[in-house]
């Protein structure tokens, strides 16, 4: 193999896998549902492949995904959103039997088996609620140009404080 080839070919292969490195997996409670932010970067064009799985007394069972055959007693209670570097899964009627480690693994499509996962272990009494985190976790570059203005929107007589 010529050695430029096989450097551009190892250099694809490295940049994909940076591509797609899962950087958090989050678990927080909204109503009755379980709540996982999967944040990863997203530095290529390429599709990613994802999974969202539940290890409970050593046995994988998958809820959703590309990579895996979700399991059936999770297909109707699962929702999925995904956007430019999270990926949401809300899994409705959450109980202590669904407690365990949630695990959140991605893959480029097309390249070699290289994956990226985190995982976070859950347990119903010790989850917080989702409305605290989602404001600063999500919003923040609102809520700060939101502050940064105001002092401009006092000084132009629009609001008063």
């Amino acid at each position: 193999m010529n050695p430029t080839i096989g450097f551009a070919l190892l250099l694809t292969v490295l940049q994909g896998a940076r591509g797609q490195k899962v950087t958090s997996l989050t678990a927080c409670l909204v109503d009755q549902s379980l709540r996982l932010d999967c944040r990863h970067e997203n530095t290529t064009t390429s599709p990613i492949q994802y999974e969202f799985s539940l290890t409970r007394e050593k046995k994988k069972h998958v809820l959703y995904g590309t990579m895996g055959v979700p399991e059936h007693s999770y297909r109707s209670r699962t929702n999925f959103t995904s956007k430019y570097n999270i990926k949401v899964l809300y899994l409705s009627s959450f109980t202590t039997k669904d407690e365990g480690t949630y695990t959140c693994e991605l893959r480029l499509s097309g390249q070699p088996p290289v994956t990226s996962s985190e995982t976070v272990s859950v347990l119903r009494d010790k989850l917080v609620k989702c409305e605290g985190i989602s404001l600063l976790a999500q919003n923040t570059s609102g809520l700060l140009m939101l502050l940064l203005s105001l002092p401009l929107l006092q000084a132009m007589d629009f609001i008063s404080l």
